[in-house]
């Protein structure tokens, strides 16, 4: 098992006061960028409070925060079931609802990969379309990433008292280069402690509707992540995507497993402290 790295508060930064959950100073009313979250389907239907908390990092970030009331979803599933005239009108929808935003912010890695690097490829040949794609893509991106990378968020100030470990989305991972930021943000979580898993990047076998068409091969592939996230001993598992925490949260509670799973923005905004994912409200 690996050995637990302890994370400590970095320096209080830029002066910020303690009570705010990111350390950075509030923006001036005229420099705060104005933001629309997409807030997902299943965070919609199955996890809200991933949405509140994304809420309160970018509002404690500076960011004046939006939702658009027209938002559905982004079009993924029929986008990858090959079905691009659907896709395609979905797709048209989320931009005009999105496109007067000056940066559009998703908390999953998944869907920002479908906005980022697939809506312009729907609209090849229709130069229209296709800027207007192009556009909105070149300013969405998952929620951690905004943070660190655009927002220059270093630290935070919420507390978790205990264990975790981090599983890489592929979408996030492999479309959006999305790994060292979460950690980063992590390690600056007080009381709380990172436990490696091994292979952390591989696949847990959710993959949208290949988990359906799939479901042997999903199955097998989850068993193998399910064991690598109990073998750290953690009691906390995290990702950025709610549709890969959902399947891996279903495999370790049919195995009897007693790792709690729970969206990363949760952790970060300090709102961990409600049930997990897949267990009864109280």
């Amino acid at each position: 098992m690996p050995a637990p790295r302890r994370a400590r508060p970095a320096p209080h930064a830029c002066g910020a006061p303690h009570d705010r959950v990111l350390r950075r100073p509030p923006a001036s009313p005229a420099a705060r960028p104005r933001v629309a979250l997409f807030v997902t389907c299943l965070v919609d239907l199955f996890r809200p409070t991933v949405g509140f908390a994304a809420v309160k990092l970018l509002e404690d970030a500076g960011c004046s925060v939006e939702v658009p009331a027209a938002q559905t979803c982004c079009g993924q599933p029929a986008f990858n079931s090959g079905d691009r005239r659907d896709a395609r009108a979905i797709a048209e929808g989320v931009i005009a609802a999105f496109e007067g935003y000056d940066f559009v912010v998703v908390p999953s890695g998944s869907c920002g990969g479908m906005i980022k690097k697939h809506y312009p490829e729907l609209f090849t040949g229709d130069p229209s379309w296709a800027l207007r794609a192009e556009r909105l893509a070149a300013k969405t991106f998952e929620l951690v990433s905004f943070l660190t990378d655009v927002l220059g968020v270093e630290t935070v100030t919420a507390g978790f008292p205990g264990s975790v470990t981090y599983h890489d989305s592929c979408s996030g991972l492999r479309e959006l280069g999305i790994m060292a930021q979460p950690r980063a943000l992590l390690a600056s979580v007080d009381g709380l402690e990172i436990r490696e898993m091994r292979d952390p990047d591989v696949c847990c076998g959710f993959g949208g509707t290949f988990c359906v068409k799939y479901g042997e091969i999903s199955a097998a592939i989850v068993t193998k992540k399910a064991a690598a996230i109990t073998e750290t001993g953690a009691g906390t598992l995290l990702a950025g995507d709610l549709g890969c925490l959902m399947n891996m949260a279903g495999k370790l509670m049919r195995d009897g497993a007693e790792v709690k799973v729970r969206h990363v923005a949760e952790v970060l905004a300090g709102m961990a402290d409600g049930p997990a994912i897949g267990e009864p409200r109280r």
